[in-house]
């Protein structure tokens, strides 16, 4: 395997040689690799409030997930067992993922904003003997238990670190403390054995089951060095759901992998205040926030807070509007660098450090990675030509990272894997100098008129507005141009929904971008239909006609 440091981009990408071994497992090969060579700080653990910070080092991790790998032994647990995890950010979280990978035991994270509903889901589709939950979230696994013929052990974790008394369920911190803190499993890990299994969040469809093996960990040292640019020194805030894939790659495998330490805050809801706050406070040198967290930045004056530790920001998860990227810019001095990857992958595209940033474009592909803007037909289509995003898998190995289909799902494999292709299911451009731009889930483009039309490209000319708070633009049939634009409205406070708002709106589309994008119809609503991880159910409004 060799990796070097980014110093020019195309010298990396011809240089970079991915060779994953036949054995791995995060647990012994990295967090215990680091305990033996110094047992620096790995997680910097925050409270709700921002009032208790906690150093946790590698040798803390080491030691509690052996405990926690012991403790599902006692419970009978086997090599291959799902167990169906809901723990939010903290650092039970860490002890409970490392000990099930080094069990042999596939975690399934899952946020707390699941319904007992999901959760039934969840359970039965992946047939998970196992359930390990925070006390608070116990209660909607008991409502549905009955209906998950599956399941067969209950572990509860308290949020605070006490025991818990509750029928049916094993006390997670007094079982590990009565367990020992060596660990020694009964025969090396595969690689391609599985470690995780996600749900994607369903934004055309039900969540369709992600299984992510041994060797995804350790690919994504390719996440941390190619995109993340991330060293031995610094403190790394990604934030994220500890349900999300996300959270993968920027709260557990990539910066560790670099050695760096993460930043674990377990608030709730958003802070922006606390959050700039905490910045300063922890010395984060890496920051990384969904477009949401940067656009509610954007509304403060970040002139008075002091983000100078800042040595560079990301972006994921959608792509970023280029005029909040300016906002940032000016408070901080980083160009923030969008990246793009899935649950199904790691970081496939990105603004690398040796690239310069294109404020708005999703980078280049990762070095490492064969990808282009692809017809239905496999056809590498030429500069701004719209397109799918694929990654090429009929080469010498296959891809760093990338799963093998989904999960009890033949014809979604099918639509997925074809002509030596993987199609991500999202759509882009690509520019000349080969820099990718999003344009759309590919269910999303519109096609009015013999225009290709991108939704965000309409929605990102919406939210310059200031009476736009938030939008999401669909094509509604039209007999004459086939479709047309209409754009769901969410206004921002102290506007209000009349006529000549309507009219005003769209003349600034208009001039904002090009004029036939501009939407016909505009609905005002209160809020928008958005899948448990936030992204907005454009098929919903679709669906309304």
């Amino acid at each position: 395997m060799h990796l070097p440091d980014m110093m020019d981009y195309e010298a990396t990408c011809r240089q970079v040689r991915y060779e994953p071994p036949e054995h791995y497992n995060f647990g012994f090969d990295l967090i215990d690799r680091r305990a033996a060579d110094g047992d620096k700080t790995a997680c910097i653990s925050v409270d709700a409030p921002g009032a208790t910070i906690t150093e946790i080092g590698f040798g803390d991790l080491s030691r509690s997930s052996n405990r926690f790998a012991n403790v599902l032994a006692e419970l009978g647990a086997r090599r291959g067992d799902l167990a169906y995890v809901m723990i939010g950010r903290i650092p039970a979280w860490y002890e409970v993922l490392i000990g099930c990978a080094k069990a042999g035991v596939v975690a399934m994270p899952a946020t707390g904003l699941l319904t007992p509903k999901d959760i039934e889901y969840r359970i039965n589709a992946s047939n998970a003997r196992i359930a390990i939950v925070t006390d608070d979230n116990a209660a909607k696994v008991d409502a549905v238990r009955a209906a998950c013929p599956s399941l067969e052990r209950l572990v509860v974790v308290s949020r605070d670190g006490g025991a818990v008394a509750r029928p049916g369920w094993t006390d997670c911190r007094g079982a590990m403390a009565a367990a020992s803190d060596a660990f020694v499993p009964d025969r090396p890990t595969r690689a391609d054995e599985p470690m995780l299994v996600y749900f994607t969040s369903g934004t055309t469809s039900r969540p369709k089951m992600v299984a992510r093996d041994h060797g995804y960990a350790l690919a994504h040292v390719l996440t941390g060095r190619y995109w993340m640019d991330l060293r031995e020194d610094d403190v790394h805030w990604t934030l994220s759901d500890t349900g999300w894939a996300k959270a993968a790659w920027g709260v557990l495998f990539a910066p560790w992998q670099m050695g760096a330490a993460i930043v674990l805050h377990d608030g709730v809801g958003f802070d922006v205040d606390l959050h700039l706050r905490l910045i300063a406070r922890l010395g984060v040198t890496t920051f990384c926030a969904p477009p949401t967290a940067y656009r509610m930045f954007a509304q403060v004056d970040l002139a008075g807070y002091n983000l100078r530790s800042l040595r560079h920001s990301l972006g994921a998860g959608e792509p970023l509007n280029p005029e909040v990227i300016k906002i940032w810019e000016e408070a901080t001095g980083n160009v923030i660098r969008d990246g793009y990857g899935q649950t199904e992958s790691i970081t496939l595209l990105g603004n690398s450090p040796a690239l310069p940033v294109r404020p708005g474009s999703m980078g280049k592909p990762v070095p490492g990675f064969d990808i282009d803007v692809v017809d239905d037909d496999g056809v590498r289509l030429e500069p701004e030509e719209i397109g799918h995003i694929a990654v090429r898998t009929d080469g010498a190995s296959w891809p760093p990272g990338l799963f093998d289909g989904y999960v009890d799902a033949p014809e979604m494999n099918a639509r997925a894997f074809r002509h030596g292709w993987y199609y991500t299911g999202d759509t882009a451009t690509r520019d000349e100098d080969g820099y990718f731009w999003f344009v759309g889930r590919a269910d999303d483009i519109i096609s009015s008129a013999g225009y290709r039309i991108s939704p965000f490209e309409v929605e990102s000319a919406l939210l310059e507005h200031p009476a736009v708070a938030e939008s999401a633009v669909v094509g509604r049939p039209d007999p004459l141009r086939g479709e047309i634009v209409k754009a769901f409205v969410v206004l921002a406070d102290g506007h209000d929904p009349t006529p000549a708002l309507v009219t005003a709106i769209q003349d600034f589309v208009k001039q904002v971008t090009a004029p036939y994008k501009y939407p016909r119809e505009i609905e005002f609503r209160a809020t928008l239909p958005k899948t448990i991880s936030g992204k907005i159910r454009r098929v919903e409004l679709r669906a309304e006609g």
